[in-house]
């Protein structure tokens, strides 16, 4: 299940409104810290609910096309037909 742009494994017996108020804590909860929530798991063990949070990954794929470092997001035309015509040597 998928709230607020955040991924959500939960135990059957944990209610959705349960889950949507613990989602939104931890949001504000990541805020805080600068940083993005990828995934909270969220588990039964006794009396407790269990959560654990995963941070959204902030590496990125960096491409050095013509002698320059950038995302491939910032290619122009140019540079991306030359990175689709490269070739993997494995």
């Amino acid at each position: 299940m998928i709230i607020n742009g955040v991924n959500v494994v939960a135990d059957s017996e944990i209610t959705e409104e349960e889950i949507r108020a613990i989602v939104a804590e931890e949001l504000q909860l990541w805020k805080k810290r600068n940083k993005e929530l990828a995934q909270v798991q969220l588990k039964i063990e006794g009396e407790e609910i269990i959560v654990k949070a995963v941070e959204r990954s902030p590496i990125k794929r960096v491409r050095r096309i013509t002698g320059y470092l950038s995302t491939e997001d910032r290619f122009n035309s140019a540079k991306q037909a030359e990175l689709s015509d490269r070739h993997a040597h494995v």
